[in-house]
């Protein structure tokens, strides 16, 4: 039998997240805007059908560079108003183009970053408040946000709340100070002690943390520290990111080097201890990287079979249209992804030329469609039933299966305890277009 060590050092190879299906560097077939604004309104024909919005907000102060998000680092905050105008030129755009977005319900609405606390009360509540007016908000509507501790104030949770919001997700990352000087992001550990206790004190229902696993400098006693304060704030959902370090997309991650960086194996024991240690505490691990109270709504997604997993990582349901709105925001129809430009300037731009920033696409064809099914309901739920019509999966996961890191029973796929750390290379067994068209350099992040 393998040792975890051996079958790390094996499986340890670049992977997708599988956030989308196919991946982002294998959309091929990009949609003009008026093929995806018929997208849009073909997503929406029922009147039952429901909508996500994404809102991105690319502002930071300071460059966490561990980051690998789309970002605009700026400590100049005149550029929050002409933002807002280029967002709301570009909201009013689709409105127009698809009447039916004022009348579908609103299930989810979530802003992210950059930091999205970047913005002043006042631009928050006008940002927040010339959308709303026109939208169809759910009574039950899932509204969140992403924030930065160091630089949320208590009036802008007020604001949000009185809107509805009542999901917060604070940038946590790492409590140890060395490693968060490594990474550019101070943040003592009162600031989230504040951040959390305010939005509790608000009203706010569910409090995430995301932590990042991998980090340069980072070892198991660093670690133990990270998860015993954790523990003692206690968020309803824990997101634990593996460290992606893709250099070669992201500049800022080459100010530290892989040297600083732990191993796989010590990465994955990192991993398992602090599974280990918030499983004790109540928590249930979720899909990839997640964990998660049995009192919140992440977890009850699991037990009602409604779990979701998209752009924005794992939701607790699936709605017909996700609707991205910014800089680099991406969308998705289920037929046809869209993203919007990636750099702030021609982004602004084209939404002052055209109205719409299509940056680039992808129109799903009856296979893709195919298989993204299958790998949602393999990232949901850890097995998946293969259709006879699917090209040979069996053959291509031998390998895992005479490892013990997956099981058949039938037509069913089934992740065993021992493979759920190589969720990512099960999944690629699924993954056609990678199959058949393996990248020729890097582009995707490690499995482990």
């Amino acid at each position: 039998m393998k040792t975890l060590t051996n079958l790390i050092a094996k499986y340890d190879i670049p992977a997708p997240r599988y956030t989308s299906y196919p991946t982002v560097p294998y959309w091929s077939d990009s949609p003009t805007v008026s093929e995806w604004l018929n997208s849009v309104q073909a997503s929406l024909s029922s009147e039952n059908s429901k909508i996500s919005f994404y809102i991105h907000i690319p502002f930071c102060e300071t460059l966490c560079t561990f980051c690998g998000c789309n970002t605009s680092i700026t400590k100049n905050h005149a550029v929050e108003e002409p933002y807002i105008e280029h967002l709301l030129k570009e909201f009013h755009a689709y409105l127009q183009a698809v009447p039916e977005l004022k009348q579908r319900k609103v299930a989810e609405f979530h802003f992210g970053g950059g930091s999205p606390t970047y913005l002043s009360e006042a631009n928050l509540e006008r940002l927040i408040d010339s959308m709303f007016q026109h939208l169809n908000i759910a009574p039950n509507a899932s509204l969140s946000i992403e924030v930065d501790p160091r630089r949320t104030r208590k009036t802008q949770l007020q604001v949000l709340r009185k809107y509805g919001f009542h999901r917060i997700s604070l940038g946590v990352q790492d409590f140890d100070e060395e490693v968060q000087k490594l990474v550019n992001r101070f943040q003592p550990y009162e600031k989230t002690k504040e951040t959390t206790e305010n939005a509790r004190e608000l009203g706010y229902t569910s409090v995430n943390f995301d932590l990042i696993y991998g980090l340069p400098r980072q070892n198991m006693d660093t670690m133990k520290h990270t998860v015993e304060k954790t523990i003692t704030l206690y968020p309803d959902r824990i997101a634990f990111y593996s460290y992606a370090h893709v250099p070669w997309i992201k500049a800022s991650q080459r100010l530290f080097t892989e040297s600083d960086l732990p191993s796989g194996e010590v990465k994955r024991e990192l991993y398992e201890y602090a599974r280990g240690e918030f499983e004790k505490v109540g928590y249930k691990e979720i899909g990839m990287d997640h964990f998660s109270l049995p009192e919140d709504g992440l977890w009850k997604a699991v037990e009602n079979q409604t779990l979701h997993r998209n752009f924005m990582g794992y939701t607790e349901f699936k709605t017909d249209l996700l609707l991205g709105l910014g800089v680099s925001a991406i969308s998705d129809s289920w037929t046809c992804f869209h993203q919007n430009e990636k750099i702030l300037k021609k982004y602004q731009k084209k939404i002052i030329d055209s109205n719409f920033a299509t940056f680039r696409g992808h129109k799903l064809n009856e296979e893709d469609l195919l298989y993204r099914k299958l790998i949602l309901e393999l990232v949901t739920t850890w097995k998946v039933t293969i259709p006879r019509n699917v090209e040979d999966i069996q053959s291509y996961l031998s390998e895992m299966e005479k490892d013990e890191l997956i099981s058949w029973e039938g037509s069913t796929l089934k992740v065993t305890p021992k493979g759920k750390p190589f969720l990512r290379n099960v999944c690629m067994a699924l993954d056609l277009r990678m199959r058949r068209n393996l990248p020729q350099a890097k582009v995707f992040s490690q499995a482990i």
